[in-house]
């Protein structure tokens, strides 16, 4: 049972990620990135979770150096955007993502999405930056089964980590279980679901428990094994969601959730979403 914020994944190159993270996805205002992040790690989050394309690496930066938590308690996370992918600019586009982190090093960095045909010379790039130490773990993002299957296939390291959409209505069970047979760490955007919770199933068990329907939420991807990063700007909201360590769903209440699923993508299908 995960049963403290505290708590982390041993990803497969032995580096430690909390289980629970702070995503800022869409929080641009310098002002609530470093209210969100202050408020987050008082409450006791470790993980911050960015990207070049949200634009607000530099406030990242500046809210972590000033957060009063020392760095080397922190796991930083940023993705390489789809067109910096390939060899020459992915390592351009990293130094520039450090550059505005103002970091050394960087705790984890994903390839945002797989695209077309790029992603094994940017997995490459990958591969360097891990050897030469300016990141600690190296990762994907909304990548299938046959993306990692190429991936892998033609790659010398494994992704640590596969950050995707999952949530009640996506519960992905054969990419969830691919994961876990391949040592990759399976991590949840969006996993609140952009605020759609409102299912009967969820306020029922919410009730239950006497919890929120996004505190279920939060606690049924941590006893699936799933890293979550839910985004919140409001301090009420970032503890709330951290305060799901004192309860534990039963196996009836986690299969009822995973009977929720539609296959229902909030964001784009990886798929699709070619470049």
């Amino acid at each position: 049972m995960t049963v403290s914020i505290q708590d982390y994944a041993v990803l497969n190159n032995g580096v430690k990620m909390p289980r629970l993270g702070l995503g800022v996805w869409k929080v641009t205002d310098p002002g609530d990135v470093e209210r969100a992040i202050r408020a987050a790690v008082q409450t006791g989050y470790r993980s911050i979770d960015t990207a070049s394309f949200y634009k607000n690496e530099a406030e990242v930066g500046q809210a972590i150096r000033s957060c009063g938590v020392p760095r080397e308690e922190l796991f930083i996370t940023t993705k390489i955007w789809n067109e910096d992918q390939g060899y020459d600019k992915t390592l351009a586009a990293f130094e520039e993502s450090r550059k505005r982190l103002g970091l050394d090093v960087v705790d984890l960095l994903l390839i945002h999405w797989p695209g077309k045909d790029k992603y094994i010379d940017t997995w490459r790039a990958f591969e360097k930056l891990y050897r030469e130490g300016f990141v600690r773990a190296i990762g994907v993002s909304n990548f299938q089964i046959h993306h990692l299957d190429k991936l892998i296939e033609a790659s010398e390291i494994v992704p640590a980590v596969n950050q995707v959409e999952f949530h009640p209505l996506l519960t992905q069970k054969e990419l969830l279980a691919y994961t876990k047979e391949k040592g990759i760490q399976l991590e949840a955007w969006s996993p609140l679901m952009q605020g759609n919770l409102d299912q009967p199933v969820l306020k029922e068990i919410a009730a239950k428990y006497g919890k929120t329907p996004a505190q279920v939420v939060l606690r049924w991807d941590l006893q699936h094994g799933v890293v979550t990063i839910p985004k919140s700007i409001t301090p009420s909201r970032i503890a709330e969601n951290a305060d799901i360590f004192d309860f534990e769903l039963t196996a009836e209440d986690m299969d009822r959730i995973d009977s929720l699923n539609r296959n229902h993508r909030f964001g784009p299908d990886p798929d699709q979403l070619l470049f």
